[in-house]
């Protein structure tokens, strides 16, 4: 499985980023799919995810700003951020289900491949 980020960028605070995620190798495959993120001295955190049976969750800190989306035609995940925070600011991760080696739990699904990340800048 190969991730690919796009979209992350600097924005002020309240502004909104919608970030993507193209993924290749899975073709067909049901999957968990999420978005994380680290923040600079910070351990990573997850920000949401698509389960293997398609219901969304989404952490406390991310919950009525974030929103993930899938288009599996083009085989994307999106996740759109709205009244974005300072605190927001952080590396942004998709990461795909990886039940074997995987080594990152969250929300019963357990992650082990992962994008390069993108970069999210909000300031005040």
């Amino acid at each position: 499985v190969q991730l690919v980020e796009s979209g992350g960028g600097s924005v002020q605070a309240g502004g909104s980023l919608r970030l993507s995620c193209t993924a290749s190798g899975y073709i067909n495959r049901r999957l968990c799919l999420g978005w994380f993120r680290q923040a600079a001295g910070k351990e990573r955190e997850g920000i949401g995810i698509i389960e293997r049976d398609g219901r969304i969750t989404y952490a406390d800190s991310v919950k009525g700003r974030a929103t993930i989306s899938q288009d599996n035609a083009k085989n994307t995940l999106h996740l759109q951020m709205n009244s974005l925070k300072p605190e927001d600011t952080a590396m942004y991760y998709c990461a795909a289900e990886d039940s074997v080696y995987g080594r990152t739990w969250y929300g019963g699904c357990r992650f082990g491949f992962w994008g390069q990340g993108t970069q999210v800048t909000v300031s005040s």
